[in-house]
């Protein structure tokens, strides 16, 4: 690829405020109940959302709550953004591609690759503008504590997807300083790629937790752009990222995260989660699911994902691992959380 910049795309207009509903509005509509938190025989608390599934043909196949409103993905964005690098010109592939496509858990085999990459694109962890942060995994985030280390931007478990990014700007001669600003023409590939892929235009945009750009979707929009990433044809840069996720999952996430579960048992499943409870997953047939809980808690993603996997015909012990959340009273578990739908 040239170094030429794609054409700017502009952001949409900022909404006023007085036409932003708060959650308290009559014109909010509640989402449904989609976990609840049973303790000791009691229902002490439910999680609302909204859920999505797309059928093979890519249809509509169940729809609870609202779809079609806009929300911010998060890192459940980064096949996407994965995809946008070797657009421009990137040579990545195996580890390396799902690295930069990953919430990483901070595991030395992640932050020993972060460090490679780095090196062989003539770059220094000092190139990083991830913030400071320990790593996701909270058993890495205590041993490392332990060693003596303190935050770090490599330990932030977006370094590989921005590791990435700065590779493919130094490739192409674009600024490295400002490889995060919304108009860099990474960040307009980027960009272009949510659009081709979701089939909608982008809402809002805002920063995301490690500085990124962070591009909304409606959850149809986040399912389909997921079935066009399994369903793509091979050699192309969707494709190439599904296969590089779904062949080293251990690097998308961890060894004990669920994406990685996932994507190990049910072979060609392409899965990502995202802060604030956002998941998106597709089987290698062109089904997908996108959900999103309205605050933000991530304990109920395994067993919502769980059920609904369990829904739509899908038969494997990994579900019940999903499932799997319990509550604790006194150090014995006296309750879980389990799925309302």
């Amino acid at each position: 690829m040239t170094s030429s910049s794609p054409t700017p795309i502009p952001a949409p207009a900022p909404a006023a405020a007085a036409s932003v509903p708060s959650p308290a509005s009559p014109a909010s509509p509640v989402s449904p109940v989609l976990a609840e938190v049973v303790r000791s025989g009691f229902v002490e608390g439910r999680h609302r959302g909204s859920l999505v599934v797309l059928a093979a043909d890519g249809s509509v196949e169940t729809a609870l709550g609202d779809v079609a409103a806009p929300v911010f993905p998060r890192s459940s964005n980064k096949p996407m953004q994965a995809a946008a690098v070797l657009r421009a010109g990137l040579e990545l592939s195996d580890e390396r591609l799902a690295l930069a496509a990953a919430s990483h858990s901070g595991e030395a085999f992640h932050l020993d690759l972060v460090r490679t990459m780095l090196a062989e694109h003539g770059l220094t962890p000092d190139n990083l503008q991830t913030p400071p942060d320990l790593p996701l995994d909270p058993a890495e985030a205590e041993a490392y504590l332990a060693s003596g280390r303190v935050r770090d931007p490599l330990a932030m478990n977006c370094s590989g997807k921005h590791t990435a990014m700065l590779a493919a700007a130094a490739l192409n001669g674009w600024p490295l300083d400002s490889y995060l600003d919304q108009d860099h023409p990474l960040q307009q590939l980027v960009a272009e790629g949510v659009r081709s892929a979701s089939g909608e235009d982008v809402a809002h945009i805002g920063t995301d937790g490690c500085g990124a750009p962070l591009l909304s979707l409606s959850l149809i929009g986040l399912a389909r752009a997921f079935r066009h990433f399994v369903l793509a044809e091979p050699g192309t840069p969707e494709r190439r990222v599904a296969d590089a996720m779904r062949a080293h999952p251990e690097y998308v996430a961890g060894t004990r995260r669920p994406d990685t579960w996932l994507m190990q048992a049910l072979p060609g499943t392409l899965s990502k989660m995202g802060a604030e409870a956002v998941q998106a997953l597709a089987l290698p047939d062109g089904r997908a699911v996108a959900f999103k809980i309205d605050d933000g808690a991530t304990r109920t993603l395994g067993p919502i994902l769980a059920r609904t996997l369990r829904q739509m015909g899908v038969d494997s012990p990994v579900l019940s691992r999903l499932e799997d959340a319990p509550l604790l009273g006194g150090g014995v578990r006296v309750g879980e959380i389990r799925a309302a739908f």
